[in-house]
């Protein structure tokens, strides 16, 4: 195989990867290995396939074989990165993104490094990690929806909300804001707990905790039979939260009193 032909099946297959068929471009790739083993288009490419399909093992074996030939290849080394902290390698993941680092300090590697050090849960690293994203990259929600959460684990309720205010100005996922939720929920902002849980059922027709929280905070606030409904969601997604809402419902000052569990249950929709 000359090194025009690879380029044209890393071509051809990356086109049927982005047309998404991922099948395709995978059967493309081990077809040109298999005559060229070791080139390192092919192998980066088929472990960006493989990666995109939880094959991760497989994956992380192209990727290694493609860097072995390139190991200055920063694209290659950042999906090594990727692969090695999805296996849970995050000291291998944290060494490849420091070689990237080296040669090609973009933003999205130093992105990568605090999801990796966050995974890992070294959480003072991870802390400072995404303060200097944040230094860098003020509008970064992602890194505001981080240091929100950790501000809330660590008590500081001020901080948690001023920061998880500002990482759902934009797209923020569902599960930012439940965070954003429980802060309000803290500050006993009752209206603003339930427009937040609502807007991670939302994003999330599943989630079942956030409709737990919105039954607690509907409750909280005097409209039991808004709560109903919404404990009602959250058993039906997970009849594990049948104790949680017993106790919510018998327990806090605006409730109801059920004779049996069975009763309860029927009223739940169960």
């Amino acid at each position: 195989m000359t090194q025009h032909s690879a380029e044209e099946i890393v071509r051809r297959a990356t086109a049927e990867f982005n047309a998404g068929k991922p099948d395709e471009a995978r059967q493309l790739c081990e077809q040109g290995l298999a005559r060229q083993p070791g080139d390192p288009m092919l192998n980066h490419l088929l472990a960006a396939v493989l990666f995109s399909q939880g094959e991760i093992p497989s994956a992380r074996g192209h990727v290694e074989r493609s860097l072995a030939k390139r190991p200055e290849n920063a694209a290659a080394q950042l999906l090594a990165a990727r692969i090695a902290r999805a296996a849970k390698d995050f000291d291998g993941a944290l060494s490849h993104l420091d070689r990237v680092i080296a040669v090609a300090p973009q933003r999205e590697v130093f992105l990568e490094k605090a999801r990796t050090l966050d995974q890992a849960g070294d959480r003072l690293a991870a802390r400072e990690a995404w303060r200097a994203i944040l230094d860098v990259i003020p509008h970064s929600a992602e890194a505001a929806a981080r240091l929100g959460r950790m501000a809330w684990e660590d008590g500081d309720r001020a901080a948690a909300a001023s920061l998880l205010e500002r990482a759902v100005a934009g797209d923020a996922p569902a599960a930012v804001w439940f965070d954003l939720g429980l802060v309000r929920q803290d500050f006993r902002d009752y209206a603003g707990a339930a427009t937040a849980y609502r807007k991670a059922i939302d994003l999330k027709p599943d989630y079942a905790e956030a409709a737990l929280n919105l039954g607690v905070v509907l409750q909280d606030s005097g409209d039991l039979d808004s709560a109903m409904r919404a404990y009602s969601c959250a058993y039906r997604l997970r009849p594990q939260t049948f104790g949680t809402i017993a106790m919510a419902l018998t327990s806090a000052p605006h409730g109801r009193l059920w004779l049996d569990e069975e009763s309860l249950r029927r009223s739940l929709g169960g």
